[in-house]
């Protein structure tokens, strides 16, 4: 199958869902950025977005490279309660850079909000809204063609964030960052998905703070959820680009090495196409990634689904499909590794013989 740019005319977001069209999504921003020294963790702020447009760009550019179709606004973090007077100059720009990029290839431009930082202290429901809905204006006044609200722990502040996405008009959707045992309160990962598609959302599903393996159950218990209530929506997953079968209620941020020492715990590109053809066998359609998602998860994503979605994407122009390229090699037994077999069963190491497997958790 040869790489291609990608098929046709752009359609809209239900349209290519409703058609069983796999949409594939984007990967790691603020993790990656504050990787290659753009982004300042804490707040986890997207400041980069008017510092350093040139370094969003090329993030956006690979991952459109990779196979992704969706470029999501980096506006993370970028309500008015976290990033005072910047915060509109900073959306309207992400908005601007993420159609500039989408516009190379087959993509749509999805405005993003996530949860506040006022919920926790406040859950006053107007204030809460009123954040959200400055950061619907600006992405109405851009036309972005769809809406994502992404990374809330609890339902009740994602329903609110539904509820104001859906007045646009626009398609929403919405993804929870918990894990099995369901949100911050207690609310069932099932329950979560049956309130926010009554709140109006069209795709429903998790992303962030647990990785693929993780983020795949709590989806199988929303599609459960929403099949015992007789509701359909289309499902969304976008794991963590990390392995954290340790992690408690909280996800990752508990692990004791959040954010600076993940790297042992970073998933393969062969872990990751194991991911995307499991999401699909569950019935998720859109699947992408989160924090530790780089580029090239992105393409083992479209690797693996490239039969069903009908290409490869430019990026795979580089790269031998489960290790091909290896083909080529000087060393017999390294060519011996051109094959699909050899990955899918490796047990990689870690190369760390003082390290143990898992966490002690500090929360």
């Amino acid at each position: 199958m040869a790489p291609v740019g990608g098929p046709g005319a752009k359609k809209g977001i239900l349209e290519r869902l409703d058609s069983g069209e796999v949409v594939v999504g984007d990967g790691s921003f603020l993790i990656t950025l504050e990787k290659r020294g753009y982004v300042k963790a804490g707040l986890w702020t997207p400041e980069a977005i008017v510092d350093h447009p040139d370094a969003v760009r090329q993030l956006h550019m690979e991952f459109l490279r990779a196979g992704s179709n969706v470029m999501q606004t980096f506006t993370f973090s970028a309500s008015e309660d976290n990033m005072g007077s910047k915060w509109e100059d900073v959306n309207a720009a992400a908005c601007d850079l993420a159609r500039e990029v989408a516009g190379k290839g087959d993509a749509l431009v999805a405005g993003g909000i996530s949860q506040t930082s006022m919920y926790k202290h406040h859950k006053d429901e107007a204030r809460v809204k009123k954040l959200f809905q400055l950061q619907l204006e600006v992405f109405i006044r851009k036309n972005v063609d769809f809406l994502i609200a992404e990374y809330f722990e609890h339902a009740e502040e994602a329903v609110w964030a539904v509820e104001v996405l859906k007045e646009s008009g626009k398609p929403v959707a919405v993804t929870m960052c918990i894990g099995p045992d369901g949100d911050m309160c207690g609310v069932t990962p099932g329950e979560c998905a049956v309130k926010l598609v009554k709140a109006g959302a069209a795709i429903v599903g998790v992303n962030c703070r647990f990785g693929p393996s993780t983020s795949l159950k709590t989806m199988k218990l929303m599609k459960e959820g929403l099949q015992a209530a007789g509701l359909q929506a289309h499902l969304l997953v976008q794991s963590l680009g990390f392995h954290t079968p340790d992690c408690g209620k909280g996800g990752f941020v508990d692990l004791p090495e959040y954010p600076f020492g993940l790297e042992p715990r970073v998933a393969t590109r062969w872990d990751i196409q194991k991911y995307a053809r499991e999401a699909y066998n569950l019935g998720v359609r859109y699947i992408g990634g989160c924090c530790g998602f780089e580029p090239y998860h992105i393409r083992a994503i479209a690797e693996e689904l490239a039969p069903e979605r009908g290409f490869l994407p430019p990026a795979s122009e580089k790269h031998g499909s489960w290790g091909r390229g290896l083909n080529m090699h000087t060393k017999p037994w390294i060519r011996a590794r051109a094959r699909r077999e050899y990955w899918e069963n490796l047990l990689p190491a870690s190369g760390r013989p003082f390290c143990p497997s898992l966490s002690q958790l500090d929360a």
